[in-house]
């Protein structure tokens, strides 16, 4: 199976040697976001309810790359710096962005660097 590193400039630059995403087998995806401004590599000031903006923000520019929206994920993994009294700002700005059918979800509590949230998913792209 082939597959194809994705690195777009709208997107915070890669902290390490990765990509911003992978396609291979009709499916997009991506590293693992954090709630960086991409211009200016910031985190953006807030809760986890404007950092999970910003990550999704981020990992829209990855999907959009590839011709693809948040309406093409079907699976997201979320981080969260202090799971028991952030889910709920989390989930509440989760709900804001995406549809029903919603993607399957995995939301578990990380110890992360300076930050409150951080988002990978999983998009089925075809052949987009």
């Amino acid at each position: 199976m082939a597959k194809k590193a994705v690195l777009i400039e709208n997107a915070p630059k890669p902290a390490g040697p990765y990509s911003h995403g992978v396609v291979a087998g009709g499916f997009l995806y991506t590293a693992g976001f954090g709630p960086q401004d991409p211009a200016t590599g910031e985190v953006v000031a807030g809760g986890v309810y404007e950092q999970t903006h910003q990550v999704l923000t981020n990992v829209e520019a990855v999907l959009a790359a590839h011709g693809a929206t948040l309406d093409d994920v079907v699976k997201v993994t979320t981080h969260l710096e202090r799971l028991d009294r952030d889910f709920a700002e989390y989930n509440r700005a989760y709900g804001e962005r995406f549809n029903e059918p919603y993607p399957v979800r995995t939301t578990v509590g990380s110890d992360l660097a300076n930050i409150l949230v951080e988002i990978d998913v999983v998009a089925y792209i075809g052949d987009k």
